[in-house]
């Protein structure tokens, strides 16, 4: 395990394999967490129809305010 010198792993040898590995990690949970955010599913372009609907379900508008502007939307 340790060399003539003291140092461990064939000298350090393996150090840059291990700072390599450690790089490539943190870029592959880097892409994961980029793609993730571009699938469809969890766009940030939400249909507007849906966004007055969960506000209905809040309380935020009332039934009459939400047709009117679903109105608006579709015309």
């Amino acid at each position: 395990m340790f060399d003539h010198n003291g140092s461990m792993f064939f000298g350090g040898g393996f150090m840059w394999l291990t700072w390599i590995f450690i790089i490539v990690v943190a870029v592959w949970i880097i892409k994961i967490v980029i793609n993730t955010d571009q699938r469809p599913g969890n766009s940030h372009q939400e249909d507007p129809v849906e966004i007055l609907k969960i506000r209905l379900a809040r309380g935020e508008i009332d039934e009459n305010e939400f047709q009117r502007k679903r109105k608006e939307l579709e015309g």
